[in-house]
């Protein structure tokens, strides 16, 4: 995976761990949300401000660029890992980044154990992974035209086949 080390909060899974450990030491609620977070929109911003409204401290795990393009498809992502994880972190409501390599957040949810997984209501309950390994979970509402697949269709429409102009 690409070095995030330069990346101040963006941490390694072992280094998120030991931090999960010590903030739930003092007593501090962690909430998790996950995603490939490849082209920001207000439903992301909107996602991250609720599920830091829930606890103390806000993980966003994001998807790996190879993860994230067995996921997506060939052209994904659109910006990769490092600069992801840039992104979200100049967002007020995160405090860290972890980059998972896995389809799904299962593996890095059992490891990390937080209090409160957040996940987008197009999710049933029953579908979302990694629900065995926290508190809680809550289900943010989804919010119809928000996505980034529909935000790329607006964009191909608009400009797919014109030059671009200033």
């Amino acid at each position: 995976m690409e070095n995030l080390k330069n990346i101040k909060r963006a941490l390694t899974r072992k280094e998120m761990k030991q931090e999960v450990l010590r903030l739930q030491k003092e007593g501090k609620k962690v909430v998790f949300t996950n995603g490939c977070f490849d082209l920001l929109h207000l439903g992301h911003i909107s996602l991250f401000n609720k599920a830091k409204s829930l606890g103390d401290v806000l993980i966003v795990a994001i998807n790996s660029d190879k993860s994230l393009s067995c996921l997506k498809g060939p052209k994904r992502p659109l910006v990769n890992q490092r600069g992801r994880a840039k992104f979200i972190l100049y967002l007020k409501p995160v405090d860290y980044v972890v980059v998972f390599g896995e389809q799904t957040p299962k593996e890095i949810l059992n490891q990390l154990r937080p209090d409160i997984l957040v996940k987008g209501g197009d999710y049933k309950l029953s579908e979302i992974v990694g629900r065995e390994y926290v508190k809680k979970v809550y289900r943010f509402p989804f919010r119809k035209g928000k996505s980034t697949t529909n935000l790329i269709n607006l964009i191909v429409d608009r400009y797919g086949s014109k030059k671009t102009q200033k």
